[in-house]
């Protein structure tokens, strides 16, 4: 199973995503844990994750998650604007899952 979290200001903008990802993983017979949360909850979300995602709203957040990030060992990207912007669920689980290498 691919777990996933993504992270934008207060998690609620990213969950119409998050809908949209758990849609495609369906559709594709994937298994998925994915869920959006509010930055300010990273470190308390990265434990048996296999990636996260930040929305590109708090791209500019990407060095300071990182550094969070490398010591679980979870990868981390920003969400290109243009599949966030379009809710191309598809696009973003081909993200992560390359992320997480799934």
């Amino acid at each position: 199973m691919l777990v996933v979290r993504l992270f934008c200001d207060q998690g609620i903008s990213t969950s119409v995503l998050v809908t949209k990802m758990r849609k495609a993983a369906a559709k594709q017979g994937k298994e998925v844990d994915i869920a959006a949360f509010p930055t300010f909850e990273m470190e308390q979300r990265m434990d048996g994750v296999d990636c996260a995602l930040l929305g590109p709203q708090v791209g500019y957040l990407k060095n300071k998650a990182a550094k969070l990030f490398e010591e679980k060992n979870v990868p981390l990207e920003v969400i290109p604007a243009e599949d966030y912007g379009l809710g191309n669920g598809e696009k973003v689980l081909e993200l992560a899952e390359k992320l997480a290498k799934k």
